[in-house]
């Protein structure tokens, strides 16, 4: 080892030192145990944000939108709705609506060949409880990349993990559609203020 590089060496070890001696870096690398939230935030709330769409075109129809920074949109069952007030709760899931069964959609490659593009308004699915049908819908105008087919076989999933394994679908929508329909939208604190949710 040359001279030069044995105190290039030395130096960065000094600054490292002195780095470490810096309260507020000090703070940042080793947080107060303290301050730490007892539950972890969830996969959901660290990489995604939340927003949420009340009674979506009928009263009681409250649907939630997760927005990845990427851009994509997954959809799905707000904890409202009425569907899940329901006794038993959601018993099956048909992606068959009207003209097209949204199972059957495979999208490939990177322009997303194959996406049904859909309205804000356009159904995804029917959500079924022993008595009634309910129509989901895409809130959110843009591509269909995926639907969860999990869910035909296992539609319990929606009554135990609506906002997790439960979503309905993925939605890439366009810049400019996002932002014209974000407006529209509560965020997580409006939407728990009007539905009085903890």
């Amino acid at each position: 080892m040359t001279e030069q590089t044995f105190d290039e060496t030395k130096n960065v070890q000094e600054q490292k030192e002195q780095e470490v001696e810096d309260p507020e870096l000090h703070s940042l690398l080793v947080p107060n145990a303290e301050d730490l939230p007892l539950i972890p935030p969830s996969a959901t709330e660290s990489n995604f944000v939340s927003y949420f769409a009340p009674d979506f075109m009928k009263p009681g129809h409250d649907q939630y939108v997760y927005r990845h920074p990427n851009g994509l949109c997954v959809i799905g069952l707000a904890a409202t709705h009425v569907a899940f007030k329901e006794e038993g709760g959601i018993t099956a899931i048909d992606f068959n609506v009207g003209k097209s069964d949204r199972s059957g959609v495979k999208v490939t490659g990177k322009r997303k060949r194959n996406a049904q593009h859909l309205e804000s308004n356009s159904a995804l699915c029917k959500v079924c409880t022993k008595d009634a049908t309910y129509i989901v819908r895409c809130c959110v105008k843009g591509s269909l990349l995926e639907v969860n087919d999990r869910l035909i076989k296992q539609p319990e999933l929606l009554n135990s993990a609506a906002d997790r394994e439960g979503y309905i679908a993925i939605i890439m929508p366009k810049p400019a559609d996002w932002l014209k329909v974000k407006d529209s939208l509560l965020g997580l604190e409006e939407y728990k203020k009007l539905r009085e949710v903890l």
